[in-house]
């Protein structure tokens, strides 16, 4: 069962991203901020759920959460930055989208940089412990996938309607046959 809060009667957002792997598209991060007494015993980490699950769940977050907001950054800005520093600036998109903003962060993972000055806590896993970091990874993960659904229109070649960016043989077969896209990010190995 997943835990509500780290830091009882405090605001606290959880963080997650989605697309970090990828060889395709940008990252996306979620911060959201649940109340305290939310409770849905089907959310959990998202790659712990099915699609249909993660959408079912996905307007539940948002309409019982306090706040929440989704960050992006693109596959140029992680060209120049590298993904760690990507996926932590998504983040912080994410959270000074929010209104209230957090007193307390928690991120899914064991890196994070500080954001204004608010306290933060990396937890390994913790999607699959915390509900906000659970929530946010739902929300970053479908988010993701609707983008690479919308890119897929466009570049059907690249299977990105079911590998979403990610490097399967076939994404990396077709990358060999058509070359690459404006989307893919060019300092990840794409052989």
């Amino acid at each position: 069962m997943l835990k509500p809060y780290m830091v009882p009667n405090v605001p606290e957002c959880g963080c997650d991203e989605a697309g970090r792997g990828c060889l395709a598209g940008p990252v996306f991060a979620a911060a959201v901020i649940l109340p305290a007494d939310f409770d849905n015993p089907l959310l959990n980490d998202s790659k712990q759920l099915s699609e249909k699950q993660r959408y079912e769940l996905r307007p539940i977050i948002e309409q019982s959460a306090l706040t929440w907001a989704v960050g992006v950054v693109s596959a140029e800005e992680i060209d120049q930055i590298n993904i760690l520093n990507a996926s932590i600036l998504a983040m912080h998109r994410a959270i000074a989208q929010l209104n209230p903003q957090p007193q307390h962060i928690l991120v899914d993972g064991n890196r994070f940089k500080p954001y204004e000055f608010i306290p933060y806590r990396t937890v390994v896993k913790g999607d699959a412990i915390y509900m906000s970091i659970a929530a946010a990874s739902v929300l970053a993960k479908t988010y993701r996938d609707d983008y690479m659904d919308a890119l897929a229109k466009d570049y059907p070649q690249y299977d990105w309607l079911s590998n979403k960016g990610y490097p399967t043989a076939k994404h990396r077969a077709a990358i060999a046959q058509h070359g690459i896209t404006p989307h893919h990010r060019l300092t990840f190995r794409m052989k």
